[in-house]
């Protein structure tokens, strides 16, 4: 069980793994997947279950209307789960620590993990930018 939300763990196909991040796009996954297996981490993607939607409120008939067909459902985006099977990863400890690396050796910021920048701008502690 995990002390804060900020460290979770699941088993993702039957593996014990710290989550990295829930309901991620496919493009998420990628950039994060190669960062960590580039900082020696083994990951685990799973597609994440879908979200419970709730049971439509059918409205009541006035006289003289007639009854419509219900509005399709939204389809639902596929998006997954990643975890890595080191259980002392914390995400925010990896950033904030400055403990991970890009491909070409700067350090990951937290704009650069959360992808506002394509580049990681390590010249500033992170507290200052």
């Amino acid at each position: 069980m995990a002390i804060n939300k900020n460290h979770e763990f699941e088993d993702l196909d039957n593996i014990k793994c710290s989550i990295v991040e829930k309901n991620a796009s496919a493009e998420r996954v990628q950039f994060l997947k190669d960062l960590l297996t580039y900082n020696k981490y083994e990951v685990v993607v799973v597609p994440s279950p879908a979200p419970k939607a709730a049971a439509p409120v059918a409205a009541p008939i006035a006289e003289g209307e007639t009854a419509s067909a219900p509005a399709p459902a939204p389809v639902a985006l596929s998006t997954f789960t990643i975890g890595v099977t080191d259980l002392r990863f914390n995400p925010t400890n990896a950033v904030f620590g400055r403990s991970l690396h890009t491909i070409d050796g700067r350090i990951v910021t937290l704009a650069y993990w959360n992808q506002e920048q394509a580049v990681s701008d390590d010249t500033l502690p992170y507290f200052i930018s």
